[in-house]
């Protein structure tokens, strides 16, 4: 399906956006290692956390879903049966990174496949840490690529210091050292996603947290606990530079995640002279709140260090942002966006050029010189759903007819988004807000 995307006038709404998919993974993956049934609520059901939900199924968990976002998981305590096939991964790297450092630790033998676009993915960064634990994994694609066969057994306790700092590394290794003899821990450069140590957390798993290293002791299992997925911020990360950039404009999102590992956008945003508010309303395992953002006339400014890991699935729309504002963003230290879904940098730089931004493509990131009218263009999504997401948003501001192709992808992460798209971008800044709220479930 094409997308066809007009120039729109400032947003003027508030609404709510589907369930986090890091954690919606998450919340399948302890459910299915606790010792009893779970109910996890506001699952996102995209492609990318059903390829999870499926895997656990295959390896003997039942799963009910009495409504799209929700779950009755029975939780299996971490005895599983080998499956009948293959596990299609789908498009997923979380599901087969992370389902890696489970199936290290299981009594047989396990075959991960994946698309044309996950076949093309490092598994290296998974396979050597799992490896000193013990773990037989071989890739059977060049390159230490998918698919992975995973030949499970006894695990030992590794001091794992990773080269990068990955969300996806840290918690293969982390649900590996579950299964494992001693204490496993794992230190990174730089802070990465803490959606694993906080649902650790909040599902009775011990942990220690030392500055950038995270401890945890082998033969631990989750407890059966409720859990309560909170909107995705990287979903809304898409409206709210809708907002941000476009003067006048006003938006409130609700019900959305604050986890401070993943809101580096909203100071990005205010840097860039955006007028952004949070308001938190629950910590409990993962914060969750309210965002308020009203738009403005944006600088550039610089993107790059220790805040990368904080905004690195940020960074397609964020560029947008830097399109849009004066002068120009540099954006560095970002060379991880080249093994997404697509060659990110890449994409980036070729479709803002097609919209007549000037860029500078550099090993590890971008030069945006923003400022400039933006002007319609025919753009392939490449089969990434943050590619198609953020240009689209590109499309708001362009004069003449956005053409995003390709659009299936985005069914991964945000199905729904489209339908969103036409809502708000018909909805004038003069008129009464428009509220758009996710339909709500029953027996919540």
């Amino acid at each position: 399906m094409d997308w066809n995307i007009s120039k729109a006038p400032a947003l003027n709404c508030e609404l709510e956006v589907p369930g986090d998919k890091s954690i919606s993974h998450r919340s399948v993956m302890l459910g299915s290692l606790a010792d009893g049934p779970c109910v996890v609520r506001g699952f996102l059901p995209g492609e990318d956390c059903l390829s999870t939900m499926e895997a656990f199924r295959a390896l003997g968990v039942d799963i009910e879903r009495p409504a799209p976002s929700t779950l009755i998981i029975h939780g299996t305590g971490g005895r599983f049966i080998p499956p009948g096939a293959a596990i299609d991964c789908g498009n997923s790297g979380t599901t087969m990174r992370l389902l890696s450092g489970i199936l290290a630790a299981q009594p047989f033998q396990t075959r991960l496949i994946g698309d044309a676009s996950l076949s093309k993915r490092p598994m290296k960064r998974i396979i050597e840490p799992l490896s000193l634990m013990g773990a037989h994994i071989h890739a059977e694609g060049a390159q230490d690529r998918p698919p992975l066969r995973v030949e499970g057994g006894g695990l030992h306790g590794i001091d794992y210091v990773s080269p990068v700092a990955s969300a996806q590394i840290k918690s293969a290794v982390l649900l590996a050292g579950l299964f494992a003899s001693g204490n496993t821990s794992v230190t990174e450069p730089h802070l990465s996603r803490d959606h694993t140590e906080r649902m650790f957390e909040f599902f009775g798993i011990p942990l220690k947290r030392e500055g950038l290293t995270v401890t945890i002791q082998g033969g631990s299992r989750p407890l059966p606990r409720d859990f309560r997925v909170p909107g995705d911020v990287s979903s809304a990360a898409f409206w709210l530079v809708a907002a941000a950039a476009h003067p006048g404009a006003r938006l409130r999102v609700n019900r959305v995640g604050l986890n401070p590992s993943r809101t580096g956008l909203l100071g990005t945003l205010a840097r860039m002279g955006a007028r952004v508010r949070e308001f938190e309303h629950s910590n409990l395992g993962e914060p969750f709140g309210t965002i308020e953002i009203e738009g403005a006339s944006l600088k550039a400014t610089r993107i790059g260090g220790k805040e990368i890991p904080n905004v690195i699935d940020e960074l397609p729309i964020l560029s947008v942002a830097a399109a849009l504002a004066e002068g120009t963003t540099i954006i560095s230290d970002a060379a991880e966006l080249r093994v997404k879904e697509t060659d990110r940098l890449a994409a980036i730089a070729s479709h803002l050029k097609a919209m007549g931004v000037p860029v500078v493509e550099k090993p590890d990131g971008l030069e945006i010189t923003g400022g400039q009218p933006l002007h319609g263009a025919r753009l392939d999504s490449l089969g990434d759903h943050r590619i198609a997401m953020a240009f689209a948003i590109a499309g708001l501001f362009a004069e003449g007819e956005t053409v995003i192709t390709g659009t299936d992808c985005v069914n991964t992460s945000y199905p729904g988004f489209y339908k969103l798209l036409q809502q708000v971008s018909a909805n004038r800044g003069d008129q009464e807000p428009l509220i758009i709220r996710l339909e709500e479930e029953g027996n919540e």
